[in-house]
């Protein structure tokens, strides 16, 4: 009996120092380091939080926290044949501190902001999938603590891609994104919000340890070759944080055998047999070079329409999808062979043409600017307008707070590809696009000195043929000269496609087709000025993009940029001289800070009562110790008095001088004259006339606008005026009378 009890408290005791040692380890968790230099350090940490969704990690550097999880169906739906990936960025407002604003006061739909961030991260990963791999997954990376210095976005793709690396799911990766900055002349991996202040470039760049994925970014006028450094400078920190991510899944012992997947059932006698009947057909429509994307649809459909005439409905009904699967991967080989076979583009254009462009300014009177670009199937009609700083967008978001002046809007309605679909509101791919115009725009938007509006740009898309969101940027630029906004520079943009095989034969399309991005191993935007770069977005689809390439795509996209420039001005060479008539005036002044109260009034009662008697806008703000007052107005009259009336309030009333005032009230002793807004002083009723007066109403009217003098102001800084001292005194006029 001892021993039987003896056995059976090993066992216990066992059994617990096991658990005990798993709880210890599930708390401890795995953490792998990353040193980014200048004292910054990057943490993943893996097994500790989110221990049933598939993969999750902690990224942390600084007080900055992202967590990311992954999840993905052990399966996929039927007839789905492709990867149903969906990102999710979202920004915890406990993370900093704060509580949500709205009525709600929780978390709401993705601003603009995070969706931004989201478009980071799937462009970067979705290529790294296995193309078979159709199972639904879903990677959400949350922001849960933020110091307000490190930057959130430069670490998500890396969380995000660290979270599938410590997984079971199939994955092509690792990958991570990083930002780089050029601050006073030297490139910065992560810098931190404050530093990005003074930065005059800014990027963020996916890749794997071999490849560049992704860039985006904005700069001010930078050179091709600085663009370039700063790819190569991001791209070896990230390969130092790929192989962080290879260490980690190494201790994991999930990751290391990846899960077994069978997602598409293929019938390969049915892929050569149309291989064989519809490539050359496909080969023939692509090289007949057709400028019309719609008769080009068409071309490839009768091909595919004369080989379905050559089965049984019984061949077409059992082939399902796969018809159309296969089909559309002859298309796309022949098309890609067209031109690099026969140098030969869908519409028939060179290597490096660019498609026609014509534009047009003024074409909407009612707006403060407008213009249509429109090249080749492409088109844009684009307005400006100007407002005051009312019209600001204000931004309640968890890292950044406050106000935006430029805003620029893309809309994508569906007929612009003559779709009929449901308009389910703004898509991602809206504010996507949006967003990157309204950087290739914004420094030179900045660059105008004393701008005193609020610019809002929104760009409808009526035709899509391919870079309609570089249509944007040069219809946006059109708009802004055509209103007479002074920005110093004109500001286009190109879209650069590549196809490329896998013997080395490539070629790098200038101002790409729809589908040409389609089809194509690149997307690669660019817009700028004469004199450099502004903005970029890239995607790529292909492994193993020398940089000798990618240096030839945009030494060839500056070629089409300086060209699209000369076409824009042939429309409007110089921004006009003056804003357009239509345009409100807005005029800006600095008042001393102690006399902002003073304009202001109680209640806001002094400039409300200002702006209804002058018809005028004005808004005031503090800047530098300084109130700066903004006056927008229809005419420059109305502007001028309301200046003067401002200059009145705020400055120190001078005795002797003579003002006009409206009697505001009447007493048994005198009357209240406003001289001023907000600036009242007494009239006494012995001031009013020479004579007696028993009653001030004897002279007076409440409302009455009079001439008064301002004789004295007493040690309370209560005003005294007269009436009298501007009237003839009696004697005076009996004696002129006399002569």
């Amino acid at each position: 009996m001892p021993f039987l009890f003896l056995h059976i408290y090993i066992r216990i005791h066992t059994h617990l120092y096991t658990h005990n040692l798993h709880t210890f380890i599930m708390k401890l968790g795995i953490t792998q380091t990353i040193d980014l230099g200048d004292g910054k350090i990057i943490e993943i940490e893996t097994g500790k939080l989110a221990k049933q969704a598939d993969g999750a990690v902690v990224v942390k550097s600084g007080g900055t926290m992202l967590l990311a999880t992954v999840v993905s169906s052990k399966g996929a739906r039927e007839g789905v044949d492709f990867l149903p990936l969906t990102v999710e960025y979202k920004e915890k407002f406990a993370a900093a501190g704060k509580i949500p604003g709205g009525f709600l006061r929780r978390e709401a739909r993705p601003n603009d902001a995070e969706i931004l961030v989201c478009r980071l991260i799937d462009r970067a990963l979705r290529p790294l999938f296995p193309s078979d791999y159709h199972a639904g997954t879903q990677v959400m990376i949350q922001m849960i603590s933020s110091d307000g210095e490190t930057m959130p976005d430069s670490l998500a793709g890396l969380a995000a891609s660290a979270c599938i690396a410590v997984s079971d799911i199939p994955f092509d990766g690792p990958l991570s994104e990083v930002r780089v900055a050029r601050i006073d002349g030297k490139f910065v991996v992560n810098p931190s919000y404050t530093e990005l202040q003074t930065a005059d470039m800014n990027i963020i760049v996916g890749a794997t340890m071999e490849n560049i994925m992704m860039i985006e970014g904005e700069m001010n006028e930078a050179s091709e070759a600085d663009m370039l450094e700063a790819i190569k400078v991001g791209h070896e920190a990230v390969k130092i944080q790929c192989q962080a991510q290879i260490d980690l899944a190494a201790q994991v012992e999930k990751s290391k055998v990846k899960r077994t997947y069978s997602h598409e059932t293929n019938d390969e006698d049915l892929r050569v047999a149309i291989k064989a009947a519809c490539y050359q057909g496909c080969y023939d429509v692509a090289k007949q070079g057709n400028p019309s994307k719609v008769e080009r649809k068409e071309g490839f459909s009768a091909v595919l329409a004369a080989y379905k005439e050559t089965l049984s409905e019984d061949e077409i009904k059992t082939a399902g999808d796969l018809i159309g699967k296969y089909f559309h991967d002859v298309e796309k080989e022949a098309v890609r062979r067209v031109v690099l076979d026969e140098g030969v583009r869908l519409d028939g254009r060179e290597m490096n043409q660019i498609r026609p462009i014509w534009s047009e300014v003024s074409y909407l009177p009612g707006a403060h600017g407008s213009a249509i670009f429109t090249r080749g199937e492409t088109q844009s009609l684009t307005t400006l307008t100007l407002g005051t700083k009312r019209d600001e967008q204000m931004i309640d978001g968890v890292f950044i707070s406050g106000t935006e002046r430029f805003m620029l809007h893309y809309n994508f309605p569906p007929f612009s590809t003559g779709e009929e679909r449901m308009n389910r509101g703004t898509s991602r791919r809206e504010v996507g696009h949006g967003n990157l115009a309204q950087r290739a725009l914004k420094p030179m938007i900045e660059a105008i000195p004393d701008n005193p509006y609020t610019v809002r740009i929104v760009s409808e898309i009526l035709e899509s043929s391919g870079s309609s969101s570089m249509a944007t940027v040069c219809a946006g630029t059109l708009a802004m000269m055509d209103a007479g906004l002074q920005i110093p520079k004109p500001v286009s943009g190109i879209a650069m496609g590549l196809i490329a095989d896998d013997k080395g034969k490539y070629a790098v399309l200038s101002d790409i087709l729809g589908d040409e991005d389609h089809l194509g191993d690149m997307d690669f935007k660019v817009t700028g000025t004469k004199d450099g770069i502004t903005a970029c977005q890239m995607d790529i689809k292909v492994d193993g993009l020398s940089y000798d390439i990618l240096e030839e795509a945009m030494n060839q996209a500056k070629e089409g940029r300086l060209h699209i420039l000369a076409e824009m001005a042939k429309t409007i060479a110089e921004t006009r001289p003056e804003l357009q008539p239509h345009i409100p005036r807005i005029v800006s002044m600095i008042i001393a800070k102690d006399t902002i109260g003073a304009l202001i009034g109680p209640g806001g009662k002094v400039i409300q009562e200002l702006q209804a008697e002058t018809g005028t806008t004005i808004t005031v703000e503090e800047i530098d110790n300084k109130g700066k007052v903004s006056i927008a107005g229809e005419n420059a009259d109305i502007i001028e008095d309301t200046i003067k009336r401002i200059q009145g309030i705020c400055g120190v009333v001078e005795i002797g001088k003579i003002y006009k005032g409206k009697v505001k009230a009447i007493q048994s002793y005198g009357a209240f004259v406003e001289i001023l807004p907000g600036k009242d002083g007494l009239l006494h009723i012995s001031e009013i006339e020479h004579r007696r007066l028993t009653d001030v109403s004897e002279v007076l009217t409440e409302g009455e606008i009079i001439e008064v003098k301002l004789i004295g102001v007493d040690d309370r800084g209560k005003i005294k005026l007269s009436r009298k001292a501007l009237l003839p005194k009696p004697e005076a006029a009996t004696a002129t009378s006399a002569e």
